[in-house]
């Protein structure tokens, strides 16, 4: 419960701030030292986040009505890296990475399985930055089912990958350079706005789909030719079908995957990923899990009401959208009373966070655009300067 409650500051006053919420007190009291919090959680299994995390998607797939697109349960993997603490365990573990610039730093790398409508992480995974993309990605196929559609970024098309995806009945749709294959080269240089292609497995995957039991037939692929301000893009598709998904569809459902990239930042800025509080590799692992599940928890709270929104949004000049930002904010503590209550209590719990949420909203306004300061340097925490509140 304390470490699912958005951890930021010190041990210590996080601790009796997380007390006097769950038992009402009016000023904080000492109930748990920090000591005795460092030497609890060594025992506790971060598995236990995911397991949390495995069971609300599973409530929010039986219990809501998730948005589809053309039926299918629409997601994204995508992958990003992390700054962990320089302790001795950690570097032991991650490794050290040597930056664009300042000193070497322990670095982690973290992958997401993301459904992109419903914006709900299905998996997440954290591990360290020598292991790849592409094999990350192979892990989070457990966690897919039959009416899934896969958007992939053009790092991640590999032919063992598309055959995984295959294999386990679901579909994909990802963005491939232009020189990955012959086909895909030849494809290029026709000017042809789509073909449907037979791609027979290169040398390079047959070790992989030998090692994970993958036959090697020939996959029967469709490409497609986006063309946008100039600038040319290849799709390459499992959806053959061109009458039941024509061509027009697909610079829209590429483009579907950019709420992954908000995730990112929302993780990384709002919940400061990067703000560990524990000085173990175990506490990387539980303190980025802990902060997965919470995040689901509170837009799972807040889809409701965002939903009532979109169904209001014809009647305004603007799409509006909750505030998420004062979402994770105002559920700090209150999250801790859901596991800790009665469910009467519960459910006005959530009410009030709902009607909070409602009155908490901003418009999106179309066509605005901040260029990437490359020059920025990135913020940086600290295990020995904790923020106050």
């Amino acid at each position: 419960m304390f470490l699912i409650n958005f951890v930021r500051g010190s041990y210590q006053d996080e601790l009796d701030k997380f007390f006097k919420t769950i038992w009402r007190f009016d000023v904080a009291k000492r109930v748990v030292s920090k000591v005795a919090l460092a030497k609890a959680r060594m025992k506790l299994k971060f598995g236990a986040f995911v397991e949390l995390n495995r069971h609300l998607v599973n409530h929010f797939e039986i219990h809501f009505n998730p948005r589809t697109w053309f039926g299918f349960r629409l997601l994204a993997i995508d992958g990003s890296t992390s700054r962990v603490p320089m302790t001795d365990d950690i570097t032991q573990h991650f490794g050290v990475w040597n930056g664009r610039q300042g000193a070497p730093s322990p670095m982690a790398r973290v992958s997401q399985l993301f459904d992109v409508l419903n914006k709900i992480t299905v998996d997440a995974i954290i591990k360290p930055k020598s292991i790849g993309e592409r094999e990350l990605a192979a892990q989070h196929l457990l966690n897919v089912m039959p009416n899934d559609l896969i958007l992939l970024d053009r790092g991640y098309p590999a032919w063992w990958l598309f055959n995984s995806i295959l294999s386990m009945n679901a579909n994909f749709c990802a963005r491939v350079s232009c020189t990955k294959w012959k086909a895909v080269r030849k494809f290029f240089r026709s000017g042809l706005s789509e073909k449907i292609i037979d791609l027979a497995v290169p040398a390079t995957s047959e070790a992989r789909c030998k090692q994970m039991g993958l036959g090697m037939t020939p996959l029967k692929m469709r490409l497609i030719r986006i063309e946008n301000d100039g600038n040319v893009a290849v799709l390459i598709t499992s959806l053959t079908d061109t009458h039941q998904y024509s061509i027009d569809i697909f610079n829209g459902l590429y483009h579907q995957r950019w709420p992954i990239e908000e995730d990112y930042k929302t993780i990384k800025c709002r919940m400061e990923l990067e703000n560990f509080s524990g000085k173990s590799a175990l506490s990387v692992y539980q303190d980025f899990h802990a902060k997965v599940f919470a995040k689901n928890l509170v837009w799972m709270m807040a889809f409701p009401v965002q939903d009532r929104l979109d169904k209001n949004n014809s009647f305004r000049k603007y799409r509006y959208q909750i505030n998420f930002t004062q979402a994770f904010s105002k559920s700090k503590g209150v999250i801790a009373l859901l596991f800790h209550d009665t469910t009467k209590q519960i459910s006005r719990l959530i009410a009030d966070l709902q009607h909070i949420f409602q009155r908490t909203i901003e418009p999106v306004r179309p066509g605005r655009k901040y260029p990437r300061n490359h020059k920025a340097k990135p913020r940086r925490y600290f295990l020995q300067y904790k923020p106050i509140g």
